[in-house]
């Protein structure tokens, strides 16, 4: 399938991997985009106009809090009042903890439960009814699902629904030759990561996977590509790309 003049939603796309992908995207694939952020880095619109212009593409910008039904809803419905259609709707959403189970505060587990399992929900079922026909969806969840390791749990438990939904999904749109995928990177270079870990894990990360270091974005966002072009005969899969760290 070809992305030019397709449009991508993007939700996270305007840093890290989200960023990384919108380039892929425009650069490679010529395709608009709907990108959304959540907490402003202050250079959205510099983003914006570096990718239309240098690229030839449609860049629109939306920002908002996804935390509810509603407010997925609203930003499909937001997507499809400045584009008029959704070929691609990518969800990097995500947030971890590493935690003992008994150290959790029910705080903790609502806003893993909320970032990682509920947004990840109404995102894949707004792209259900929204996504034009011979499209993808694409979710990001994390190779940790098919990890044996202990501190994990809540990241690891509200990202596996994920898997499922997305084979729910695919099957419910077959008809519409809509292909439903998760990709599962393994633990990223991104400050997303650091935050958790000790430089003792870090260094163990690195010693399982290729080349002796962490999965970076520039490993992650080409498989996006590729999942929404020629790999799209792939559905209700999880691909995992962590260079040997784990496999399923």
């Amino acid at each position: 399938m070809s992305l030019v003049g397709k449009v991508a939603l993007i939700t996270g796309g305007t840093k890290n991997l989200g960023r990384l992908t919108a380039i892929e995207l425009a650069s490679k694939h010529k395709a608009n985009l709907f990108l959304h952020y959540n907490s402003t880095q202050g250079d959205e619109k510099k983003l914006a106009n570096e990718l239309s212009s240098k690229y030839n593409v449609k860049v629109e910008l939306y920002q908002g809090n996804l935390g509810s039904a509603r407010n997925v809803e609203k930003l499909f419905e937001a997507a499809k009042a400045k584009f008029g259609s959704i070929d691609i709707a990518i969800n990097n959403v995500g947030k971890v903890l590493k935690k003992p189970m008994v150290e959790v505060t029910e705080e903790e587990f609502d806003e893993m439960d909320l970032v990682n399992n509920k947004i990840a929900f109404f995102f894949i079922a707004q792209a259900t009814k929204h996504v034009s026909s011979g499209g993808s969806i694409i979710s990001l969840v994390t190779s940790l699902l098919a990890a044996y390791t202990p501190f994990y749990a809540v990241y690891q438990g509200t990202k596996s629904a994920v898997e499922f939904y997305t084979k729910s999904a695919s099957k419910e749109l077959i008809g519409k030759r809509v292909s439903v995928n998760c990709i599962a990177p393994g633990p990223m270079d991104t400050p997303f990561f650091y935050a958790q870990e000790q430089p003792e894990a870090v260094e163990f990360y690195k010693s399982v996977s290729f080349d002796n270091r962490l999965t970076k974005i520039e490993d992650i966002a080409p498989i996006v590509g590729f999942l929404a072009t020629s790999g799209s005969w792939m559905t209700g899969q999880t691909l995992y790309a962590s260079g040997g760290m784990t496999a399923r």
